[in-house]
């Protein structure tokens, strides 16, 4: 069974990479590559594919989006998420999103390769200790690991506003990078604050610097 992919990532480099990497397997056959969502779209549209590799960090916008849109209108495409963003982080909003694997760039490639044949027959691909976490979740068990991330109390939206926060982007840019209300990204920014107990804009900017640091290290 030949299965076709599309590959959405904002690096060309990587993606002609991986594109090439799959068009050596006989059972892949990369049909598009795109930069973004409206890319992605008009791909999808038109090769219908039944793989879709999806990077989270787009240009000029969040790959969860695109996640979320894919698996609910085209249920029967599978999505795997490859990104450098930390696992423990984003593998469960990926899964929550509607993905059915999450994997590290850092990887080797033939986990790719892996991960899609394994989507590809119904199986969710993680690994083990964010499977766990999933499992514990199902069956209604706090997660009682000490070293949980605080970012877990933060929604899709908020976590990528604190990511760009981090990232020395100011409210203006984040509305325009995020194309919402600069006054939204001020909400934002009010709960990220409520619910990481941060009381003061600069201690914010200070924490989001530190903890997009730990994860790009």
């Amino acid at each position: 069974m030949i299965s076709r992919v599309i590959i959405v990532d904002d690096h060309p480099i990587f993606r002609m990479g991986m594109g090439e990497l799959l068009n050596q397997e006989d059972d892949f056959d990369v049909c598009g590559l795109a930069e973004d969502i409206a890319s992605a779209r008009k791909i999808i549209g038109a090769q219908a594919p039944d793989l879709a590799i999806v990077d989270i960090t787009l240009a000029g916008d969040n790959g969860l989006d695109l996640v979320k849109e894919m698996s609910a209108e085209n249920k029967a495409m599978l999505i795997l998420v490859l990104s450098m963003h930390e696992e423990q982080v984003w593998a469960e909003r990926a899964i929550r999103a509607g993905a059915r694997g999450y994997i590290m760039k850092k990887e080797a490639s033939e986990n790719v390769i892996s991960a899609l044949r394994n989507i590809r027959t119904g199986k969710i691909h993680v690994s083990e200790a964010i499977m766990e976490r999933l499992l514990d979740r199902l069956q209604m068990q706090p997660d009682t690991s000490a070293t949980a991330p605080t970012v877990d109390l933060l929604t899709d939206r908020e976590l990528e506003v604190f990511r760009l926060i981090g990232g020395g982007l100011t409210t203006r840019e984040i509305a325009e990078r995020m194309k919402l209300g600069v006054k939204t990204i001020g909400t934002y920014r009010d709960r990220v604050k409520q619910k990481l107990s941060i009381k003061t804009a600069s201690e914010l900017t200070r924490r989001a610097v530190l903890w997009t640091e730990k994860e790009f290290s």
